[in-house]
């Protein structure tokens, strides 16, 4: 189904389950879809298994706290990216573990409900119930600043809820595609503990973001994201937004959620500062149903080198403000949606 939007940009749809490739491994299907409509076989990839990425991402925010628990597997290298921020007094502990030659190891797009990765003194699982509910567990001894992480929470999906999926071909290179799955509206119960102090986690006051992705890749890649979620208004919102070297003229990775329905954008539009990006970011879209501000309070910078590969990532934490138009027309404001920005680049 192809969607034509009223600033007459085509996206299509996917309405019914696909495998992105055909019996010789060829992409066949790019798109967007209202759940994970898309089957992905990593054996059928003509990419070497040195460019190709797969990785999940969870984020737990309040409005006082937030932790990111990210496991990247890119062929060569891979990584284990974890960050506790107090929002607050923007104190930030992270661990930044490299896994290398992982190429296919970790496991991510075979391990079924269960991820689980111990490396030294670090234990994460990842568990998904066939509810569509998620528990994490998990207990890092080694944070930076001598901290321990740890504590067990679930992400509750809410009822009809709508996960963004794309699949989107990289520009020149027609082997290559981009896979991402988000889901930008879990609710949360539990408990984090964070500098000997246990954060509780409740319906309404703390949220959850899950994100999948799987790449096949060219040998430079770069991609930018915003994403944050919350309760504003009586509802609760979300959104995902992303442009990079991925070709988006048939679809966007852009879209909004509004009690986890999904309210499509197109192309978006990151301004960000040349000099400092601890400076407000802001958002808009070729639509204009997007005006959006990032205020950054924290950040967290990865850099390795590793053989022939090199990984930099810059993630800014912070809180949201703005308004979007929804599908039906209304416009909806938001204030102080906690969330994060990032840059994202790797050779190989």
């Amino acid at each position: 189904m192809a969607i034509l939007t009223e600033n007459g940009m085509t996206q299509i749809e996917i309405e019914h389950p696909v495998s992105i490739f055909d019996e010789l491994g060829k992409v066949n299907y790019f798109g967007w879809a209202r759940s994970d409509l898309f089957n992905f076989n990593s054996d059928l990839i003509w990419t070497p298994r040195r460019l190709i990425t797969e990785s999940e991402r969870f984020m737990v925010f309040t409005q006082t706290h937030l932790f990111i628990f990210e496991i990247n597997d890119s062929g060569l290298l891979g990584w284990l990216n974890i960050a506790a921020v107090s929002l607050i007094d923007k104190k930030i502990s992270i661990k930044n573990e490299i896994i290398p030659f992982p190429m296919g190891g970790l496991e991510l797009s075979s391990s079924g409900s269960l991820i689980q990765i111990k490396i030294k003194k670090s234990l994460i699982e990842f568990i998904s119930l066939e509810d569509g509910n998620k528990i994490l567990k998990i207990d890092i001894n080694d944070m930076s600043h001598n901290n321990r992480l740890r504590g067990e929470v679930v992400l509750f999906k809410p009822d009809n809820a709508q996960a963004l999926s794309v699949n989107l071909p990289l520009q020149r290179r027609e082997e290559c595609f981009q896979l991402l799955c988000s889901s930008p509206w879990y609710e949360v119960e539990g408990v984090m503990q964070f500098e000997n102090v246990d954060i509780l986690l409740s319906k309404r006051r703390a949220w959850g973001i899950h994100e999948s992705i799987r790449l096949a890749r060219s040998p430079n890649y770069i991609h930018f994201c915003a994403t944050g979620c919350g309760f504003q208004n009586g509802r609760q919102i979300g959104f995902y937004l992303g442009y990079g070297i991925a070709d988006s003229s048939g679809t966007t990775e852009n879209a909004f959620f509004v009690n986890g329905i999904i309210h499509k954008l197109e192309k978006v539009i990151f301004k960000i500062s040349d000099y400092d990006t601890a400076l407000p970011w802001h958002f808009t879209t070729t639509d204009n149903r997007l005006d959006m501000n990032f205020q950054p309070v924290q950040k967290n910078m990865l850099r390795k080198y590793f053989l022939f590969s090199s990984l930099r990532l810059r993630q800014e934490y912070g809180f949201f403000s703005g308004k979007v138009t929804l599908d039906n027309g209304s416009i909806l404001r938001f204030r102080n949606v906690t969330g994060i920005a990032e840059r994202l680049k790797s050779t190989n």
